[in-house]
């Protein structure tokens, strides 16, 4: 099919903000929290979100299939080829049911194994990034939207670290890759994102995570002049068995040294990681 992604991206920006406004109303009325076969948290805001997103891509992009978080738990997986939706309704559950404001809803295009388009909202401040591949990126913080754009680096490095998932392969892999470097600790999606703005240089997961985690995320900061990368050095690709990232580095646009080396083994199987 044909696409207009000037068209696309800003109907995937009222998609993402109408699911907001679904989790919004949830957390006004308060919510129990469930937990998954992996034991990672579910909430009626994840399904409510994504059933808004479903709504929204059928009418926009009709025939593309859409592979969304809560829908493969519940072993619905459309067929697909080489151009899909990622959705991710929730990132950052944990931070979400803690109260925390860094959780978002990620909507990302999958096209030939890589983001072409995405946007990433944070219900809580109501902050939306969003990137089209060749067409630059840019966020909203309600005053409409702003160009972004990834820094060159310097000699005083910054990290971006998961709030739940910082282990010690990632700060390992730091110290042999750019040595001594700030932090700024963050939860969900949004660390794509701050590297994307320019605040950031590297962000590295040295442990799992699922494909519709990364994909909206990847697309703005690709968007914005980053790179991201698999544990191999090569361009992080989508459509993995499972749907599963064994690991990856994001920079601000330059070759980071291979994450492989720093790497428990990994199957590819088993449980489903637990977000970014």
């Amino acid at each position: 099919m044909s696409i207009d992604y000037g068209e696309l991206i800003d109907a995937l920006a009222e998609a993402a903000r109408e699911a907001g406004e679904a989790i919004l109303t949830i957390v006004r009325g308060g919510f129990d929290v469930e937990a998954k076969r992996d034991q990672s948290p579910v909430t009626e805001a994840d399904r409510a979100a994504e059933l808004v997103i479903l709504a929204a891509l059928a009418r926009v992009a009709p025939g593309v299939p859409v592979i969304a978080e809560e829908e493969v738990a519940a072993g619905r997986i459309p067929a697909h080829d080489d151009t899909f939706f990622l959705v991710d309704p929730l990132d950052g559950t944990k931070e979400f049911v803690r109260g925390g404001d860094d959780y978002t809803v990620n909507i990302g295009l999958i096209e030939r194994g890589q983001p072409r388009a995405g946007v990433v909202f944070a219900p809580a401040t109501g902050m939306l990034h969003g990137g089209t591949v060749g067409a630059g990126a840019w966020v909203d913080e309600g005053r409409g939207r702003r160009a972004i754009r990834t820094r060159p680096r310097g000699e005083e490095v910054t990290a971006v670290a998961s709030k739940s998932h910082l282990n010690q392969a990632t700060i390992d892999y730091l110290e042999a890759a750019v040595g001594a470097c700030g932090y700024i600790s963050i939860g969900s999606s949004l660390k794509f994102c701050i590297v994307a703005e320019g605040r950031a240089d590297i962000y590295p997961r040295a442990s799992p995570t699922s494909e519709w985690d990364t994909a909206a995320g990847h697309a703005v900061l690709l968007a914005a002049g980053g790179v991201v990368d698999g544990p191999d050095g090569t361009a992080l690709r989508y459509g993995k068995q499972a749907f599963l990232n064994r690991a990856f580095v994001a920079t601000s646009g330059w070759k980071a040294p291979r994450l492989e080396p720093f790497l428990e083994p990994f199957s590819g199987g088993g449980d489903l990681p637990q977000g970014v």
